[in-house]
């Protein structure tokens, strides 16, 4: 099926090695939530700026003390924000590494959207633009999962290029309009979902799917297409007249 006018997703940034002549610049920020030091290493070697969200630190050190890395290996770019939750041994060892850890007390703002300021920042003064990937952001408690899906949400015109990566997923915001998601089978499970938040109903329709839509409403009082599975050797296609949420295991 052709279709044209799209926007086209491609997560090459989940792959064991780094695409040679890619002109994307990635930054990494580390939030305060469980992680790995696989997917750690994955998303660092991937990413050209790296910066921990307050707690963030203590994950990232933890994870690597744990997996037995050296630690002078992942030296972030920047800590940053309210520093209420990095502990005063990883601010000191971080520190002594000349990271800047800077506090930022607004209480207006949360530690994703301080950092997502410092890369802002960080692009005015390169003249160039990055796209972001959270690691973290949709584990976890509740209240700050809603928080990384509300607040890219309303990031999705000024700068749509965010994604989330946890563990299980990887998930990002798709605008209203016609989307084409390249898929690796060999880095995703077969599990996705569209899903309708933040807004009041929408009208999608897919190819690609196991079990596709055709200008099917979805919203939270209707259908919500959960569990839903790629077809394997099949990109994905999805037009929607309002944004969503697309979320697809990892393998």
């Amino acid at each position: 099926m052709q279709h044209s006018d799209k926007t086209t997703w491609d997560i090459d940034f989940l792959q064991d090695q780094r695409q040679t002549g890619s002109d994307n610049k990635y930054a990494l920020i580390i939030l305060n939530q469980d992680l790995s030091g696989g997917l750690l290493f994955k998303l660092w070697n991937a990413t050209d700026w790296h910066c921990c969200a307050d707690g963030g630190a203590n994950r990232m050190h933890d994870a690597l003390t744990k997996a037995g890395a050296r630690l002078e290996s992942f030296v972030p770019d920047l800590i940053k924000g309210d520093l209420d939750s990095i502990r005063p041994d990883v601010k000191a060892f971080y520190e002594s590494l000349s990271v800047p850890v800077v506090q930022d007390p607004s209480q207006y703002a949360t530690d994703l959207m301080k950092c997502i300021e410092a890369v802002e920042e960080l692009e005015q003064a390169q003249g160039t633009k990055y796209k972001i990937i959270l690691l973290g952001g949709l584990s976890g408690r509740l209240d700050q999962t809603i928080h990384t899906m509300s607040y890219l949400h309303k990031l999705r015109q000024s700068r749509k290029w965010i994604f989330a990566v946890t563990e299980d997923n990887v998930g990002w915001v798709l605008d209203s309009g016609e989307h084409e998601i390249k898929i690796d089978h060999n880095l995703l499970g077969q599990t996705c979902g569209l899903l309708p938040v933040g807004i009041e109903s929408t009208l999608l329709s897919t190819s690609g799917l196991r079990w596709n839509l055709s200008e099917h409403e979805s919203s939270f009082d209707g259908l919500v297409s959960t569990s839903n599975h790629l077809v394997p050797g099949h990109d994905v296609w999805i037009k929607t007249t309002k944004p969503i949420w697309w979320t697809v295991e990892l393998r």
